[in-house]
This record gives C-alpha cells, structure tokens and sequence, in this order.
C-alpha cells in the first residue's frame, strides 16, 4: 500500500475536518475519520480491496484521541523510514469563529474539562503548533462554508494529482411516468416537434436515425440546442468548483420514447466531446 497517496487532516476542533474528509471521500480516497495514530501503520500494512480503484488514504486525527500529540511525531517518523509518502493538511479558523461554531453546534470541546470554551480552544493551538509547522498545507476555514472549503481542497489536491471527476447523469424520461427523483436540471422538451404523430415514425425510438433527423432537422429544435448546451457549458464547471460528486440532467417528453431520448443523447455527446465523466440512460423508452 505504500504506493497510494495518504493525507493526514487534523488541526483545530471546529475548523472543519469532517467537510474535509468527505471532501476525499468524493474524491475516491479511502477515507477513516479518529484514526488512533498508533494503529496506522497496522493498518496501511493491511490489504485493501480493488486498491488500484482507490485515488488515496485519508485520515481524520486530533486531539480527540488522548495520546495523539506525545505519539504522532514517532509514529510519522517511523512511516517515512519505511518507506511511506503522506502529506499532513492542517485546518484552524479564527478564535472566535470557532467560538460561533460551538455555539451552534453545542458540542464539548475535546479539552474542555476544568477549561472554559475559550481556553480549551488557545491549549488546543498550543498543543498542535508543532504539527502545524510540519503540514504541507495550512487553511483557515474562517470565511468558508462547507462548499467553498470542499472546492478549495480539490484545488490543492489538483496541483499534485487529477481528483475523480464528477459523474454526469444525463436520463431521458417521459412525464406521464413520473419525473426522476435525483434530477439536479430537468429541462422540458414537450414544445419541440413530435414524431408521434407521424404514423411511420410512431414505432421508432429517439435513437433511430430517422427520429434524430426528423427532431434535430426542424430549427426550433437548432435553437433551443444552441441556447441550452451553452448554459450547460456555463453551468458545469460552477458544479465542479462545488465540490458536487454527481450531477442528473433529466430530459423529459410526454413518454419518454422520442423527444427526450434524442435531446438527450445529443447532450451526452456534448458532454463527452469535453472529456467529462457522462454516462446515458433513457428511463422510459422501451414503455
């Protein structure tokens, strides 16, 4: 397992570490939150299934366990001797933000006992100043909210290594069956010219070529693609930032036979042609 990539997250109570492992998560890291610093080499010593599927490890470690600050710069140590490459991320926020944060969540500080809110949080800092120093990336989460710290540490984690693409769904569906429940987009495509009534194309589908050239013919179909697929354009790429794992462009026609199963085939061709991970699935078409 020494060849997998490995991220340490620790730093601050508060400052956003279980955003930042689920950040990984999303990223297809293999991912343990309050790892017990000294089973870590145990455990990266241990077989994990379909490893080449898997981008990283990513551990959650802090002051939560009582023996982490007296044990982790041996047990570090000892992984690099052996061979082991891994990157400390170090998260902290601003005193009284933390404050606010506490205040929401009404959580017990990790050292609060015998200690006021406000000087468990300064022992804290104090006790982790040396780890600290040691992180390869240091980020204040004072001013972020969950998806703008998730979009901050893909970009950190580009500069090294492509993190796993966000999954497009583009599905085709008919509204008379229902409209698809995980649908992020769903664009209605009932205005644009139906097949249907033409009796020899009524029993073909919205992947045949005489459908296709009987929709994508006809120019107010040309124009609402031109209009649509720019805003997709636009749009995607602000998902991504977001940190979004998934992302379900539904396309809806009355049954889910023609109309919708051609648009949105053209859609994943789109998407495709830009390299992004889309995949197609018409939901209704053989009803």
């Amino acid at each position: 397992m020494i060849q997998l990539k490995i991220i340490i997250i620790t730093g601050l109570s508060g400052s956003g570490k279980s955003t930042a492992i689920a950040a990984y998560e999303d990223a297809g890291f293999y991912c343990v939150d309050n790892m017990p610093v000294a089973l870590l080499p145990k455990f990266l010593e241990m077989p994990i299934g379909n490893a080449t599927e898997i981008s990283g490890l990513a551990f959650v470690m802090d002051l939560r366990e009582k023996g982490f600050v007296s044990t982790y710069t041996s047990v570090f140590e000892s992984l690099r001797q052996k061979g082991y490459d891994f990157e400390i991320l170090f998260l902290e926020a601003d005193e009284n933000v933390l404050l606010q944060r506490y205040s929401l969540t009404r959580r017990h500080h990790p050292l609060s006992e015998g200690k006021s809110l406000i000087d468990s949080i300064r022992a804290e800092k104090k006790q982790l100043e040396g780890l600290k120093k040691a992180a390869k990336n240091v980020i204040n989460t004072s001013r972020y909210n969950e998806h703008k710290l998730k979009s901050v540490i893909f970009d950190i984690e580009q500069k090294t290594k492509q993190m796993e693409l966000m999954t497009i769904n583009v599905q085709s569906f008919g509204y008379k069956y229902g409209v698809p429940l995980d649908a992020d987009l769903l664009i209605d495509v009932r205005f644009l010219i139906n097949p249907y009534f033409v009796p020899e194309l009524q029993e073909l589908d919205g992947e045949s070529a005489r459908i296709k050239k009987y929709i994508l013919g006809h120019g107010e179909t040309k124009t609402f693609l031109h209009k649509y697929l720019s805003l997709l354009d636009y749009l995607i790429p602000l998902y991504e930032n977001e940190g979004k794992a998934y992302l379900t462009i539904a396309v809806g026609c009355t049954g889910g036979r023609h109309r919708s199963v051609t648009i949105a085939r053209v859609i994943f061709e789109h998407i495709y042609k830009k390299d992004k991970r889309v995949k197609i699935i018409h939901r209704d078409i053989g009803r």
